[in-house]
């Protein structure tokens, strides 16, 4: 760091992303994006958007919001539109975590929860998962303090009920609760729905997973309208043309073309089920998932040994944490159907190789 850096950020750990390694041709099961391409009507959707790039686009996101409000079956003040779902973390943690209302999170979750609370100053408190690696909702009930849960979790990948979730909402009427639903299409419970009941509850969806666009930057916050009014509040003093042109009108066509990218979500559940007993076929412990991925150890040999060697000798990129709790596991994302195939032969032989 160069000596002008502000001491303020002298103890920053940044987040770190999945690595995107260039160095030859991979199978690229590590950072949880779609093995489906866009529909074609999403693809289609910029030709009309590229002859405009001159101007601004709406500050409003006017008509994504009344694409996605008919999609997600809430009214346009509910929905607040964002450049990732990351960008809806980073307003909410603003908004509403302080040293008055310190976060907290579980102890394994998506990383980017501590670096941005870091990068705001915000004090947290991370609650460790029970010994089965699952959420244990009495853990969070009237702790009065603002909570932020992925549901499903990541990178284990267990989810809860929309039960559970009501029951730590209802239990902290003066604080915040953020539901992180990244990875809710592949076979969770969405709590939009409790929206209307609770004015503390912010729901988080992301375009990246499910609908094929990690690419685009496409991020979703669902609340109450006060709850939207805060969160604006900041965004434009932020960053008021957060989503540009071309990633507006992929929005809307994917919004409207929803049924393409359902479908492809049943397939990866499929797939998922599909690699999952081919895994446990092999000695595997499995978690339930209810994402588009899958959190597996062996007692054969070490996730790090796992992940290396499929690296180097097979070509094959999964995610491994270093963090001891889960420093066994792997998380694998869910491709297509061969290139399953593809991994669990490549396991096999990693296996065969050593007795």
């Amino acid at each position: 760091m160069s000596r002008y850096f502000s001491k303020k950020f002298s103890n920053l750990i940044p987040y770190a992303p999945g690595e995107q390694p260039k160095d030859r041709r991979y199978l690229k099961l590590n950072t949880n994006e779609s093995p489906f391409p866009p529909s074609e009507k999403t693809v289609k959707s910029v030709e009309d958007r590229l002859n405009r790039l001159q101007l601004y686009p709406d500050p409003e996101s006017t008509e994504i919001i009344w694409a996605m409000a008919g999609m997600l079956k809430v009214k346009p003040g509910q929905l607040m539109i964002t450049n990732g779902s990351d960008e809806v973390l980073n307003l909410a943690f603003m908004a509403y975590a302080d040293e008055n209302a310190p976060l907290v999170m579980p102890d394994i979750t998506y990383g980017f929860y501590t670096s941005v609370a870091d990068f705001n100053r915000i004090p947290y408190e991370e609650i460790p998962l029970g010994e089965d690696l699952t959420i244990n909702p009495e853990d969070y009930m009237g702790i009065g303090k603002t909570i932020v849960i992925p549901n499903p979790n990541a990178p284990t990948g267990i989810a809860l009920t929309i039960e559970e979730i009501e029951k730590i909402v209802s239990s902290n009427p003066d604080n915040i609760v953020i539901i992180d639903e990244a990875y809710v299409d592949f076979g969770a419970e969405s709590c939009i729905q409790l929206i209307n009941k609770y004015d503390n509850l912010i729901v988080s969806q992301t375009f990246s997973k499910s609908r094929s666009l990690a690419g685009a930057r496409l991020g979703v916050a669902i609340a109450n309208e006060e709850i939207i009014k805060d969160l604006n509040t900041l965004r434009f003093a932020s960053n008021p043309y957060n989503i540009n042109s071309l990633s507006g009108a992929i929005a809307v066509a994917a919004a409207e073309d929803n049924e393409y990218y359902m479908n492809n979500c049943k397939i990866i559940q499929e797939n998922r089920e599909y690699a999952s007993q081919q895994l446990k076929n092999l000695g595997f412990r499995v978690t339930d998932s209810r994402t588009n991925f899958i959190f597996a150890e062996s007692d054969r040999i070490s996730g790090e040994e796992l992940y290396l060697r499929l690296k180097e000798e097979k070509g094959i990129l999964i995610r491994h944490f270093n963090k001891e709790r889960i420093k066994n596991f792997n998380r694998i994302t869910i491709g297509t159907r061969e290139q399953m195939e593809t991994l669990i032969t490549g396991i096999k032989e990693l296996l065969d190789t050593i007795g």
